[in-house]
């Protein structure tokens, strides 16, 4: 049995998210070739049902995200392989799945924020780092924290994106 090509996409979609989770959890850092692969698989998705409106109203999106994350940026209130996955993300929601992903992620980062806010949260998750051979960060109190958004945007995007293929 032969999968549909969409379905072959969404699982490398899966996967890449999965690693820009890890990643951005043990270093802090989502390498740009994650990006770019969420970016490659995204025409294999949409081989599935290719609409010309779906396509740009999916990059509309997507752009309009990339510019709001950028403003973000420059403000720091977001890091730069964040607002790059989240793009990516809103690509392949699209216009439908786009709120639900940005709620969600919102949801989502703020549960992960709160958790290492906590002394316990954020022993966890430096015990996590290590163990995954990441950076030794600052002890919890000694520097503002940081959050990992990248692990909600990849939460989100799964529990978002990947659902509706099965049903």
């Amino acid at each position: 049995m032969v999968l549909p090509l969409h379905l072959c996409a969404l699982a490398g979609f899966a996967g890449v998210m999965i690693a820009a989770a890890l990643e951005d959890f043990r270093r802090l850092i989502i390498p740009n070739t994650l990006i770019v692969a969420l970016c490659l698989l995204w025409p294999l998705y949409l081989a599935g049902a290719p609409s010309l409106a779906g396509i740009l109203a999916a990059l509309g999106c997507a752009a309009v995200i990339f510019i709001l994350g950028a403003v973000c940026f420059a403000w720091g209130y977001i890091g730069g392989g964040d607002v790059k996955l989240l793009t990516a993300a809103i690509l392949w929601a699209g216009p439908a799945g786009a709120p639900a992903l940005l709620a969600v992620t919102g949801l989502l980062g703020g549960l992960l924020a709160l958790v290492l806010l906590t002394p316990v949260g954020a022993q966890a998750a430096q015990a996590g780092r290590l163990l995954l051979g990441g950076a030794d960060l600052p002890a919890p109190g000694a520097a503002p924290i940081q959050v990992p958004y990248g692990v909600a945007i990849a939460a989100a995007a799964l529990i978002v994106i990947v659902p509706p293929n099965f049903s």
